[in-house]
């Protein structure tokens, strides 16, 4: 049985077969998959932590981060660790503490195939840069796995299609016209990867040329983009949705990563000797040359800025979650998610 879901970017399908690592009883990891958990190096904090977090990122509070990420391979994982606890070190001091409530920050549907998780911490008031950085991360089975127990589920990637998304956007205030942030992984299956990492151009850059000079063609982006599809288990991507791909940026990164032929390498080698390098890349010169750096845009510009990305913010919220989340958790625990999300960003 074949089952599609639909994602924004891609359509997956998923194919539904029965195994014996699917009983109702779940066997023991193998050892080989116990790992020692890479301690946290950042501070995103629950909301029942927020309160007596401050205002430069709640690290005094010492709870713990609220995206861990249990459910991923040890190498992305470890990656999206390295991701957040690289942003968080650079706009701490631009960032409020996390107020997402308890039953936002983890989630899961009424059969408990479906796990996600949602943190949400805006710019701090004053500050001219972050507007709201948002992480997600979500893990939908399509064969009840008898429970989520991180050691369980990866004893179970090679026996059962899973589809887990992982994703980080970042939004820049109007005062600055700068790109915005995009990662987001899509893994449907143990050597199988569909990746994006952009920054999202805020202009036109037919009639900005000096802004498409600036953050695309003086930066190392379209180096890092070529590099990446150098390797070969990875292929240039493209989403089925034509909106999507007139969103991102000319040098995007959007590649499947394919390591299932003969002769590839693992996907957990390849996460970390060459997509741990291309992401780091990219979001160092997001942090460098769009959210510590100084623009001037007029009050005319700020209008049309603002009435820009609210128009993507909506129609990442309809295209997505508004059409993805009822069908895999529940319309309840859908419109909690939603609710939060278009009220955090004002939508």
């Amino acid at each position: 049985m074949v089952a599609r879901i639909s994602h924004p970017y891609l359509t997956v399908p998923v194919q539904l077969r029965r195994s014996s690592a699917t009983s109702s009883s779940p066997p023991p990891a193998p050892s080989s998959l116990r790992r020692v958990t890479k301690p946290a190096k950042l501070s995103f904090k629950t909301a029942a932590a927020g309160s007596a977090a401050s205002a430069d990122g709640g690290a005094a509070g010492g709870q713990g981060p609220a995206m861990d990420f249990p459910y991923l391979s040890p190498a992305h994982r470890d990656l999206m660790l390295d991701l957040l606890s690289d942003t968080e070190s650079r706009l701490g001091p631009h960032l409020l503490p996390s107020s997402v409530p308890p039953d936002v920050l983890s989630f899961q549907s009424d059969s408990g195939n479906c796990k996600g998780s949602l943190d949400i911490r805006h710019g701090a008031d004053g500050s001219k840069r972050c507007s709201s950085f948002l992480t997600g991360d979500g893990i939908f089975y399509f064969l009840s796995a008898g429970g989520f127990d991180p050691a369980v589920v990866a004893a179970l990637r090679a026996a059962l299609r899973v589809l887990d998304i992982t994703t980080l956007f970042a939004y820049l205030r109007p005062e600055s016209d700068a790109p915005h942030l995009l990662v987001e992984f899509i893994q449907n299956g143990p050597d199988s990867l569909v990746l994006f990492i952009d920054l999202l151009p805020r202009r036109d850059l037919v009639l900005h040329a000096d802004y498409l000079d600036h953050f695309y063609q003086q930066s190392s982006l379209e180096k890092t983009r070529q590099g990446l599809e150098s390797a070969a288990e990875v292929a240039p991507y493209r989403s089925s949705s034509l909106y999507i791909r007139s969103v991102l940026s000319p040098t995007a990164i959007a590649v499947g990563i394919n390591c299932g032929a003969e002769g590839a390498r693992p996907l957990e080698e390849l996460m970390r000797e060459l997509v741990a390098g291309a992401a780091k890349e990219v979001i160092g010169v997001w942090l460098d040359r769009c959210a510590l750096a100084e623009r001037e845009v007029t009050e005319g510009d700020r209008t049309g800025l603002v009435a820009r990305d609210d128009l993507i913010k909506r129609k990442t919220v309809e295209i997505d979650l508004s059409a993805n989340l009822p069908r895999l958790f529940g319309q309840q625990v859908a419109s909690r998610v939603v609710g939060a999300i278009q009220k955090a960003f004002g939508i």
